[in-house]
């Protein structure tokens, strides 16, 4: 098929750790509980009297940023929503400080879901309305304010204003600077800015390199290095309750075309969902994933255009039978498709009282019509314009099968009103899978089973506007990737009644996007085999 498939499209080669899964222990965080459970709970609860002890505002921000850094955030969750509800009331009162204390401040209290103003900035900024040349000279509120201009909304140009002014001072401070680790530490925060980054994947970076004067920093470190471990072991509990069932289910033996990367598959869920407690929701939320996956490879490698229309007209049936007339490998996936999502359904409506089949069933609809939409427009050749490409891109990404999937798997306040936006398609599910394809699309990757003619919306850009270049309309991509995500960061501010943890796991799937797409020279995924190696095969030394 012409046009890769977003969640779909994210194999390069048969390289390394991404696609194959180590012999793992069937119970691999037990023994480690035994060992060190005792320790690490004493450890909380010192954690937790010194955090509740903190009087000074600037010190309880520090504190705040480093939980989320170091991924231990999740045991302090109540503390932190108080901490933070007190500096919104002082951020209201006064947002007097140094610029380090108002970034930091702004940052957190918007990650948080406070729709604080940037305006605050005007308070460094000249007659001229420039930003003070002198704060050049503040290497932590440079910092801190290229960090902070990541949580822009559209229309404002002063965090647009910020992040050029921030990132052009930092990178001229890199070639001054004689501190080599602060040096590195300017880097890390050029190249991973905390709001665009996936927190757990830069633990290990941060438990070395977190800087602070203040003395409970190493106790923070020691603990997030004993939880790290932790929860490394039920990551490999998880992948090995996966792989147990992938290999049960035997698609990977009765379709030999098609891709058998279960490891490569489970790494959305653990990214998207950090929380330790949603282990039965990850190990759910992979099952749709593999069958993503496996569709592609039909529709994009193994499948003739008359049995694809077959294939889609039973999906919409959504009927057993139908899939009687579907040749064999087909039949085998519809089945594996109605049965899993059956299941899914089943387990929603145990544990939360609500069936989903008619809202997971219209996701494979959905998914398996924007799928022939793209083989048909294959098979004729036709580049359709640029808008409508990724208006229809969008659900071929698939990821809109996998967070309705995730909505009802977490299970927050479902109600029918919820149920109708979901249905929808709002801007928590569109903007990642937005972002996603056109990452894609910038044309970093080629998939082994990918032959023939690779469409993209930057072709259909071009062929809609032929004066325009290749890196005018590369440029064009940038650019509505950062729409993209300043509406992503609007959402996420506005009221709607979805819980933090799905928009947190809405703005994990945008994050997670550059680790998939960040190929190599050979077409390999080094970033990404480098966190798969970290987060389930390398513990930290204590």
């Amino acid at each position: 098929m012409a046009f890769s498939n977003g969640f779909t499209y994210m194999s390069a080669a048969n390289h390394g750790s991404i696609n194959q899964s180590r012999n793992l222990d069937s119970n691999p965080s037990q023994d480690y509980m035994d060992l060190f459970g005792m320790e690490h709970k004493h450890k909380l609860e010192e954690i937790k009297l010194i955090l509740g002890k903190v009087e000074d505002p600037l010190e309880s921000l520090i504190m705040i940023d480093a939980l989320q850094r170091l991924g231990i955030d999740y045991h302090f969750q109540e503390e932190i929503i108080t901490s933070l509800s007190i500096q919104y009331e002082n951020f209201r009162a006064s947002s007097d400080g140094s610029l380090y204390e108002v970034a930091l401040s702004f940052r957190l209290l918007r990650q948080d879901g406070y729709h604080v103003p940037a305006d605050v900035f005007n308070n460094f900024k000249d007659k001229e309305g420039k930003f003070k040349i002198h704060l050049c000279e503040d290497i932590s509120g440079m910092m801190g304010l290229y960090e902070a201009s990541h949580l822009a909304v559209e229309g404002e140009h002063i965090l647009d204003e910020a992040k050029d002014f921030s990132g052009k001072s930092l990178n001229a401070s890199m070639i001054m600077l004689m501190d080599k680790d602060l040096a590195r530490i300017v880097q890390n925060t050029l190249e991973h800015p905390f709001h665009k980054s996936l927190a757990r994947f830069r633990t290990k970076y941060y438990i070395k390199s977190f800087q602070t004067q203040h003395e409970w920093i190493q106790l923070l470190q020691d603990f997030a290095k004993m939880d790290f471990n932790i929860v490394q072991r039920l990551h490999q509990r998880e992948l090995v309750h996966i792989s147990k069932w992938w290999k049960e289910l035997g698609l990977a033996q009765e379709l030999k075309f098609a891709r058998d990367q279960p490891l490569k598959w489970y790494v959305w869920p653990l990214a998207a969902l950090t929380d330790p407690r949603f282990s039965e929701q990850r190990i759910e939320l992979t099952k749709p994933i593999s069958l993503i996956y496996i569709i592609d490879d039909i529709f994009d490698v193994y499948g003739r255009l008359d049995e694809l229309v077959l294939f889609t007209e039973a999906i919409n049936r959504w009927d057993i039978a139908a899939g009687e007339q579907l040749p064999n490998y087909m039949k085998i996936c519809f089945k594996a498709i109605y049965e899993i999502t059956n299941e899914i359904a089943y387990k929603v409506f145990q544990e939360h009282g609500w069936n989903p089949i008619n809202s997971l069933r219209k996701t494979w609809v959905n998914l398996f019509n924007a799928f022939l939409v793209e083989a048909k427009w294959f098979a004729s050749g036709n580049l359709p314009k640029a808008e409508e490409y990724l208006k229809n891109a969008v659900i071929s990404s698939g990821v809109h099968v996998v967070l309705v999937h995730m909505s009802f798997l977490l299970g927050h306040g479902i109600t029918k009103d919820s149920v109708d936006l979901v249905d929808d398609i709002p801007n928590l599910i569109s903007l990642p899978a937005t972002i996603l394809r056109l990452w894609d699309d910038l044309g970093s990757a080629k998939d082994e089973n990918q032959e023939g003619y690779d469409g993209s919306y930057i072709e259909c850009y071009m062929k809609e506007h032929r004066d325009v270049s290749y890196e005018s309309a590369r440029e064009q991509v940038f650019g509505m990737i950062s729409d993209a995500w300043k509406r992503l960061n609007e959402d996420c501010l506005s009221p709607n009644p979805f819980s933090p943890s799905f928009r947190n796991a809405s703005l994990n799937v945008a994050r997670m996007v550059p680790v998939m797409y960040n190929y190599d020279d050979n077409q390999c995924l080094p970033s990404l085999e480098e966190h798969i190696n970290s987060m389930l095969y390398e513990s930290i030394a204590l």
